[in-house]
């Protein structure tokens, strides 16, 4: 698959680039995707919830009734669920969310996100991205020339930049990553992926 290179401006450089078909036209395989994204949420999940059980409540330790001779259900302690002020009952503990899945199924999760976008012509190909300074305005300007700004965008670079990094962290949307850190939810969340030219040797050495 073809795709035209465009500058920051928007304009077409007159060069193509070729996609390789073993990232960007593979069979879908929608399992691994589901797994993948399964797995980024979960990891992101902190795990830390809890709630006040029997254990933790203070109170008497007595036995509160007789245990038979009332008529009602046997109770022995007051920090119970079952009244009021005491323990929540199941409730909620600390655990860690996150699994671990086989690398290559996360390559053809990774590979089929990006087939689906290239299939739908999501993919832009950018030739280069220099900011001389850490500006908003100026990403909010670059999104604009492309006229991406009301848009969900991912841009790939080959190697991280700071100030590209730091100019589009507070807009809305917009989110900029090294290409071998590219995982399938960020491929799958942006409405359009933008790749600075170098970032797609990045990822044939990703998946390679």
């Amino acid at each position: 698959m073809k795709v035209k290179v465009i500058n920051t401006s928007g304009a077409e450089t007159g060069k193509e680039v070729t996609l390789p078909q073993d990232i960007f036209g593979v069979e879908p395989n929608d399992h691994a995707i589901y797994l993948d994204v399964k797995q980024y949420l979960a990891n992101q999940r902190q795990g830390t919830h809890s709630s006040t059980e029997k254990g933790d409540v203070k109170g008497s330790t007595r036995k509160i009734k007789k245990q038979k001779g009332t008529g009602t259900a046997r109770a022995g302690s007051i920090k119970s669920g079952v009244f009021v002020g005491g323990g929540r009952m199941h409730g909620p503990r600390p655990r860690d969310y996150s699994f671990k899945l086989n690398k290559k199924l996360k390559l053809v999760a990774r590979a089929s996100a990006l087939s689906y976008k290239a299939k739908d012509n999501e993919i832009m190909v950018l030739d280069a991205i220099e900011m001389a300074a850490v500006k908003t305005k100026g990403y909010t300007e670059f999104l604009t020339n492309l006229k991406l700004n009301d848009k969900k965008t991912l841009l790939l670079l080959p190697e991280y930049n700071s100030n590209v990094y730091l100019s589009a962290r507070n807009i809305p949307n917009a989110v900029v990553m090294k290409a071998d850190d590219v995982n399938t939810y960020n491929i799958l969340h942006a409405n359009k992926i933008i790749m600075v030219e170098g970032s797609i040797e990045k990822l044939i050495a990703t998946f390679n």
